[in-house]
């Protein structure tokens, strides 16, 4: 018995759009790291990327809540002595409101190089327009619900 390889080409990918206007990040971005690593498809295979391209606009409109604006905090380090900073939500928002949705997929992505490839599929707009039209995108319909 062989075992079955699966290669997928470039053209054979889809590509779909997601509009974040009005919904939670970490909702909407499992569905969206599911789909650039191809788990809604019959040829999945956790070892290979055989995803698809996601489309991500209206970064700038999601709904998230006062609190978690206030307390949440992004962080990073330099590698240097005193080299660890912050940022709160509220201030990513205001200043890189895609950079808020791109960390949150990015971090349910694996952390290998697998995962580094899979997540240069996602492209995330901070309003309506995107230069992807000639790829034809479809809507990616999102089923979340909350409580």
């Amino acid at each position: 018995m062989k075992t079955l390889i699966v290669k997928i080409e470039p053209e054979q990918r889809k590509w779909w759009l997601v509009d974040l206007a009005g919904v939670k990040p970490g909702r909407v971005a499992t569905h969206v790291a599911d789909v650039l690593r191809g788990k809604n498809k019959p040829i999945f295979s956790p070892h290979l990327d055989t995803g698809d391209n996601v489309i991500a606009v209206n970064a700038s409109e999601m709904n998230v809540g006062r609190k978690k604006l206030a307390q949440k905090r992004y962080y990073r380090f330099s590698g240097y002595p005193g080299g660890l900073s912050s940022v709160t939500m509220g201030t990513m928002m205001t200043n890189k409101p895609e950079q808020v949705f791109r960390l949150a997929v990015q971090r349910m992505l694996p952390k290998n190089r697998l995962g580094r490839k899979v997540f240069k599929k996602l492209h995330v707009y901070p309003g309506p327009d995107h230069p992807h039209a000639a790829q034809k995108p479809e809507k990616l319909e999102v089923k979340w619900q909350d409580k």
